[in-house]
């Protein structure tokens, strides 16, 4: 009699209502449906709503229905349990139709400013994860902004634009921030699409891992697939609209590419107002002195024997270079390129 009343005062305000008579049917139901908001009474047969909450709030897409609990007068012990195991609101039977609309009403704007969140937090992190690994972040992290630090193995590409420092102090700044944005357009494309993940610019350079936050057995080709991209066919097209907007036929940028893979840690770091996703390790430094490095050997990419002995596949070619002493390194590191052409 009572889910009678309920559902008729509920409708009457312009709800849809689905109903379950236990709590193993209400289960049942949330494993196809997903509501905006629930009503859970906590005396039902078969699973009381204790159980069924501590379900509900244990599974990652439930957890943000906002739960309301139906109680009798003498159950209060049992809802402020409900409360602490994350239920949002209760209602004491028999309803009251204002309270009921009250509680209703808050819950659904709850859940309304719970989305618009969450479909920000997704939006911050398209910018620098694929978009085939947003929705397995978003998954695992519950739409939180946060990814909690852990420890891998993957790649670190960094690449720097030659050149550009002259071209900013040639020109107005808003022309250099457009050419900068373009180029950055550019590479960060030939990045996303082979599952890279965007650590930041740093000024005219870029930095990025492949095998994070997602671990990916194929990160060390994924990272020269991209280098390639970036070189031989970013690059040119960069380049091409350089001229075209400089109207400056003479006008062409070149790059330098280093490239080291490894175990580092990787994770959010910042504070409260502002958090930066990150990684820490070897792998990291070695990448931006290769960087540096390709100056000295006049090369366009410089990959380091860690990332070539873990290739998967055959068909990626790499030259040897030479043995070279890195900064920071206590033994030399034997490098490789892509290409046999100096710059």
């Amino acid at each position: 009699m009572n889910r009678t009343l309920l559902t008729r005062r509920l409708e009457a305000d312009g709800h849809t209502v689905t109903t379950a008579t236990n709590g193993r049917e209400a289960l049942q139901i949330l494993e196809t449906e997903l509501p905006d908001v629930v009503l859970l009474d906590i005396v039902m047969p078969e699973l009381d709503g204790l159980v069924v909450l501590e379900h509900l709030k244990a599974d990652v897409g439930l957890r943000d229905v906002p739960v309301i609990m139906i109680s009798a007068v003498d159950e209060l012990e049992s809802v402020v349990r409900c409360i602490e195991l994350g239920a949002e609101d209760y209602l004491p039977k028999p309803f009251e139709p204002t309270l009921l609309r009250a509680r209703i009403n808050a819950a659904l704007t709850r859940r309304r400013l719970t989305r618009v969140e969450q479909a920000r937090v997704r939006d911050v992190f398209a910018r620098f994860l694929p978009e085939t690994v947003v929705d397995e972040v978003m998954q695992r992290t519950n739409g939180e902004p946060r990814l909690g630090g852990v420890r891998l193995v993957g790649t670190v590409l960094f690449g720097d634009l030659r050149g550009f420092t002259t071209f900013a102090e040639q020109n107005p700044p808003d022309l250099v921030v457009d050419v900068l944005n373009r180029y950055f357009g550019e590479m960060s494309d030939a990045i996303l699409d082979e599952g890279g993940t965007l650590l930041g610019f740093l000024g005219d350079g870029i930095l990025a891992v492949f095998g994070a936050p997602i671990a990916a057995d194929d990160h060390a080709d994924r990272a020269l697939t991209a280098a390639r991209e970036m070189l031989h066919e970013r690059l040119p097209l960069f380049n091409a609209w350089a001229r075209e907007s400089l109207a400056d036929d003479d006008a062409g940028f070149r790059m330098g590419i280093g490239i080291a893979s490894g175990p580092f840690m990787s994770g959010n770091v910042g504070s409260a107002r502002r958090l930066e996703y990150t990684a820490i390790g070897d792998p990291v430094n070695t990448a931006a002195r290769l960087q540096d490095l390709t100056k000295v050997l006049r090369r366009q990419v410089l990959v380091a024997d860690s990332t070539r002995s873990l290739l998967r596949d055959e068909r990626i070619a790499l030259e040897y270079v030479d043995q070279h002493e890195v900064r920071g390194k206590t033994e030399s590191v034997r490098l490789w390129t892509l290409e046999a052409t100096v710059e």
